[in-house]
């Protein structure tokens, strides 16, 4: 089999989780952005510190290279301020009010740069609550901002099945998946276009879209539990063949999957696996708990780690 590149999207999606994220990011880059204006603005006012309760910090600065010439009051201080935490967060908003790929890398970059602003007064200043409670947003955006990028690249995935032309010219080889957010889909239609196999989706009426429904997974996936699945419509004894494409919740196959297979012993007569996951490492146990479920032992076992849209094959 090929090696797979690429990922596409899940169709019928009704909640945005991307939008959702960057509008908090959007909302730390002007909150960040705002503060070391304000900050600024009141070092310009008053270089002394004296207008500010600051003038007792000078001496800290004293250790700093060129001090004699640059740290002598707050005015480059400000200076430096306003631009590698002002004049950058505001950037990083407006990018993102337009929408624009670029802001997100931006608004999460400049979290990282304000933790290591802060990193530099932790050094220089006694610790005290604004240095640390600042350190604490900078980490907050910066998280904020690789989820931001995480849910962009989900939601801007494309899926057509006109990109999988030899699915369903093999009637006698079946590709079974269950995807939450499509990337387990993807897999399942290139494998099938590589083989020829007919697809089948499994489907649940439990809701596990979005953040809510990452979550209600969870809970199935940290008790092992099998989750209500619709029919599958199709002959199982039919195919000489069935691969079985599932997720890995909580380090095991998905309940979806796992209800298939209990429901499916002794209606397959052979089998391999396949699994998706984030994290690196094989899951052997996944492919074991199957064969326990369908009564079967496969023929053959993939697992495939999947980052932001790129799968790396576990070997």
């Amino acid at each position: 089999m090929k090696p797979l590149k690429g990922t596409y999207k899940k169709s019928g999606k009704t909640h945005s989780r991307y939008a959702v994220a960057r509008n908090i990011l959007i909302f730390w880059t002007l909150f960040i952005g705002v503060g070391a204006l304000g900050g600024a603005i009141g070092m310009f006012v008053d270089v002394s510190g004296k207008f500010m309760g600051m003038d007792a910090l000078l001496p800290y600065f004293q250790v700093l290279p060129f001090a004699e010439t640059l740290f002598q009051n707050l005015l480059f201080s400000g200076i430096a301020l306003l631009i590698v935490n002002g004049l950058t967060n505001f950037t990083a908003a407006g990018v993102l009010f337009a929408k624009k790929k670029a802001g997100i890398i931006l608004g999460g970059a400049f979290g990282v740069t304000l933790m290591a602003w802060i990193t530099i007064q932790f050094v220089i200043f006694p610790v005290n609550f604004m240095s640390t409670i600042y350190f604490i947003f900078g980490f907050l955006q910066a998280v904020t901002g690789f989820a931001t990028y995480v849910f962009y690249k989900q939601e801007t995935r494309r899926f057509s099945v006109e990109d999988y032309p030899n699915v369903g010219k093999d009637e006698k080889r079946l590709v079974v998946y269950f995807s939450r957010t499509g990337y387990v889909k993807s897999v399942a239609y290139k494998l099938a276009n590589e083989s020829g196999a007919s697809v089948c989706e499994i489907k649940t009426p439990e809701n596990t879209d979005g953040t809510l429904g990452f979550l209600w997974c969870g809970r199935f996936g940290m008790h092992r539990a099998a989750m209500p699945i619709e029919e599958v419509d199709v002959d199982l004894n039919a195919y000489d063949h069935v691969t079985i494409v599932t997720p890995i919740w909580v380090f095991a196959i998905c309940a979806p999957v796992r209800t298939f297979c209990a429901r499916a012993k002794g209606s397959i007569i052979e089998v391999d696996y396949v699994t998706v996951h984030f994290t690196p490492g094989r899951y052997e146990s996944a492919a074991k708990e199957m064969d326990e479920l369908l009564g079967l032992e496969h023929t053959e076992y993939r697992s495939f780690s999947c980052k932001i849209g790129k799968f790396t094959e576990q070997k």
